[in-house]
């Protein structure tokens, strides 16, 4: 099957989602699979409601009925999910399981990636990509969440800020 581990999406009963979850590393830990799994998340996010008494920080599920479960596919693997109580199936056709790309991880944030630039704010950089290739700017703000760098360039004898892709930047040599 596969030798990678990779994230899969496992479709549950609306509610048992932690449940599942638990039952899935318990079973893991109990038949000694942790080779094969390497993380079971029910993705979260907080949110502040407002209510009589007043703002309140809420834990809700972001994807109600589904369990994210990063592991190496075998038919071991795959029984032991498929098999647990309030699993109802696999994402993907028929009873064949279509693990989550590359992009698809990075845009839920489950994998945190180290990103190290070349430059920092201050410093002068070179468009390499984009309408304003070429151009030569100063980094003002370098946003990490988004992955985007906010450079002023000088253009038509005016300071304008361009928000661009860490890749669409490179820096200039000192």
């Amino acid at each position: 099957m596969s030798d990678t581990a990779k994230w899969y999406v496992v479709h549950t009963y609306s509610g048992y989602e932690n449940k599942v979850a638990a039952t899935i590393q318990k079973t893991v830990e109990n038949r000694r699979l942790e080779d094969l799994f390497l993380d079971i998340r029910v993705p979260m996010e907080t949110v502040t409601e407002i209510r009589d008494t007043g703002p309140k920080e809420v834990e809700r599920k972001i994807f109600p009925g589904y369990v994210l479960v990063k592991m190496i596919m075998t038919d071991e693997s795959w029984y032991v999910v498929r098999n647990t109580r309030g699993v109802t199936s696999f994402v993907g056709p028929g009873s064949k399981p279509v693990p989550l790309t590359d992009e698809e991880v990075a845009a839920l944030g489950m994998e945190k990636r180290e990103v190290r630039l070349s430059y920092e704010v201050g410093d002068n950089v070179k468009i390499i990509d984009g309408p304003l290739e070429g151009f030569i700017g100063v980094v003002d703000e370098i946003l990490f969440p988004t992955e985007t760098v906010r450079v002023t360039v000088s253009m038509f004898g005016r300071e304008t800020p361009v928000e661009l892709k860490f890749g669409q930047v490179a820096s200039l040599e000192k």
